[in-house]
């Protein structure tokens, strides 16, 4: 399977996926030291931090998206899926966190909002283990020089959207 949006031929959405998983991680880690006696003000980080890694995620689902539209019904097809639905299983443990926490003054983390964060971060663990599988198969057949020599055939767009193939 190839990916559509690409930058210097590598797949997109691998890449942006560390974004919401490592935002993900800060708000608990946050929410982690609100939960046992740290400022209350890290309480509100972490519920911050949780909303911006929501954010992330969805520009991430987004990109998921373009990659699944004509990519053909083989395994890598149902691991991306599969991948997909983790990461949005892992975001919807965090939002339903942070539409309970949205409405209470200062926004801070409870044991059971640090337990659903924490449940949240072990899929989203086992996203990241179907992320490693999809970009050994995106990069099947491509070879990683480990001198300058690879960069001589470098040229062209550094960002590319592929037509999809008729």
């Amino acid at each position: 399977m190839q990916s559509r949006l690409r930058v210097q031929g590598h797949p997109i959405q691998p890449m942006l996926v560390t974004f919401p998983f490592g935002l993900f991680v800060s708000a608990a880690l946050f929410d982690l030291t609100d939960v046992l006696g740290g400022p209350a003000f890290l309480g509100e980080v972490g519920y911050w931090t949780s909303v911006a890694a929501l954010v992330a995620a969805a520009l991430t689902t987004v990109a998921g998206m373009v990659d699944l539209w004509d990519s053909p019904g083989d395994a890598t097809r149902r691991t991306a899926v599969t991948f997909n639905l983790v990461n949005a299983a892992m975001a919807g443990l965090f939002l339903v966190a942070c539409l309970i926490r949205a409405d209470a003054p200062q926004r801070g983390a409870t044991g059971v909002l640090l337990a659903v964060e924490l449940v949240a971060l072990a899929v989203g663990a086992l996203g990241v283990g179907l992320g490693a599988r999809l970009m050994r198969e995106f990069e099947a057949g491509r070879v990683e020089a480990g001198t300058f020599d690879a960069l001589r055939g470098v040229g062209g767009a550094t960002v590319e959207i592929v037509r999809p193939r008729p």
